[in-house]
């Protein structure tokens, strides 16, 4: 069974920084690519960036500026960078797990970003 875990979401202030993190556990394969997309009230989901477990990146144009993924492959996490916040980035983030042709989803964790 797989499951992951996202932390550091939270209320922070415009022009504020927050590093989310997500772990993953159980039968996890080496190669897999991890990722974080985000959803804002009302809006449907969307993507935010992923890295391949070689290293590789891929960013949403919108962000790239602001936001660096990154990952440990010995603890099976990721971490979003999240700087120069704005209220717009105000969502629940979620993170998956690619792997296997199958995909795995957390829960998601809260960022507010206040004016």
């Amino acid at each position: 069974q797989v499951q992951l875990v996202e932390s550091g979401g939270g209320l922070v202030q415009a022009g504020g920084s927050l590093r989310l993190a997500c772990a993953a556990s159980g039968s996890i394969f080496s190669i897999n690519t991890m990722g974080w997309y985000r959803q804002a009230p009302g809006k449907l989901r969307e993507f935010v960036a992923n890295i391949r477990s070689g290293g590789g990146t891929n960013y949403v144009d919108s962000m790239k500026d602001r936001f660096t993924i990154s990952r440990d492959n010995a603890k099976n996490t990721v971490y979003l960078q999240m700087n120069s916040l704005k209220p717009e980035d105000t969502a629940v983030y979620y993170c998956k797990l690619f792997m296997g042709a199958v995909e795995y989803w957390g829960k998601g964790t809260l960022v507010t970003v206040s004016s």
